[in-house]
């Protein structure tokens, strides 16, 4: 008989989350969805609705929660500019007051808990690519900073938890992840670039174009979570999830534009107020403490994106 984990993700109807609770249903473990529901839809869920060891839970994890679990993979938090910006004072609540309440939680229950960080704790970096024994170069009063500082904090947050309390932790740096279930509005690159490409818009680059990002496929991205969760106890973390394929704003534009058949012209915009030139993680780390490298290479993910927004526009 299958013994499963009962596992607790805070964010699970969000694009990433979703996509961790379907993962992770599939091998066999009972999965609580947490969402208040602020960016997180039902519809990102409403396929697994039908399975009985998924359960959903509206909640804020700035108030506390008292479930039994086995595992905590912490993702709640809005994670795009549009989104996190809208309310940045209830952002920086989410990460830190989040974050204590289901350390709380993972310590009365003496169980581990994955915090989602981000690639943002490295600012506008000066070391290139980013290798997490580098500290960052934050702006701390910026538009920006909510989500930046918030998530600082929280990972600030996870080790005093751990030296303090002897607690189980993970800490994964996330980088620019994509794929299905993107939000339409959200503002990140790759979401913009194929909704203004399928409806023939102009295409908004900001600058000229050549910051650079790296893009990971949401399948890659889970497998690297999990590997993450499952690795012995001494592997704390942080520990950098991303593709370290590196492309050019201005090449992920033209990328789409032909993918797509689109008509759009590229025009060019300021760029925004602390937007990071370069962006691409050193992922020695995860290759070798977890074995994980992405797999899906960008073309073939992009793929699958625009199939989704095709369905979503039509």
């Amino acid at each position: 008989m299958t013994i499963r984990k009962r596992i607790l993700i805070t964010g699970g109807a969000g694009f990433l989350g979703s996509h961790l609770c379907e993962r992770l249903l599939l091998d066999d473990n009972e999965v609580i969805c947490l969402d208040n529901f602020y960016t997180g839809r039902k519809s990102n869920v409403i396929h697994l609705m039908g399975n009985r060891f998924f359960e959903v839970m509206r909640h804020d994890v700035c108030f506390p929660l008292y479930v039994e679990v086995d595992e905590i993979y912490n993702l709640a938090c809005p994670a795009s500019p549009i989104h996190y910006q809208f309310d940045p004072v209830q952002t920086t609540k989410t990460s830190v007051h989040g974050a204590i309440n289901m350390l709380g939680l993972a310590k009365r229950l003496k169980i581990k808990i994955l915090q989602a960080s981000t690639s943002e704790v490295y600012g506008d970096p000066a070391v290139h690519p980013q290798v997490e024994s580098y500290w960052g170069n934050v702006n701390t009063i910026g538009p920006r900073a909510c989500y930046d500082e918030g998530k600082r904090c929280a990972e600030t947050l996870f080790f005093d938890y751990h030296r303090q309390h002897g607690l189980k932790i993970k800490v994964a740096r996330i980088f620019n992840t994509y794929g299905p279930r993107m939000l339409q509005n959200d503002g990140r690159v790759v979401s913009n670039f194929i909704i203004q490409a399928l409806q023939n818009n102009d295409i908004t680059v900001y600058g000229e174009g050549s910051q650079t990002r790296s893009f990971c496929y949401v399948d890659d991205l889970c497998d690297g979570l999990i590997r993450l969760m499952n690795s012995p106890d001494e592997v704390t973390g942080p520990v950098n999830l991303g593709n370290p394929g590196e492309f050019t704003i201005l090449e992920l534009a033209r990328k789409v534009i032909q993918m797509t058949g689109s008509k759009s012209k590229i025009i060019f915009l300021p760029l925004p107020v602390d937007d990071p030139t370069q962006r691409q993680p050193d992922i020695t780390m995860a290759r070798d403490v977890l074995g994980w490298q992405p797999s899906v290479p960008l073309d073939e993910g992009l793929v699958k994106t625009i199939d989704y927004f095709k369905e979503v526009l039509s």
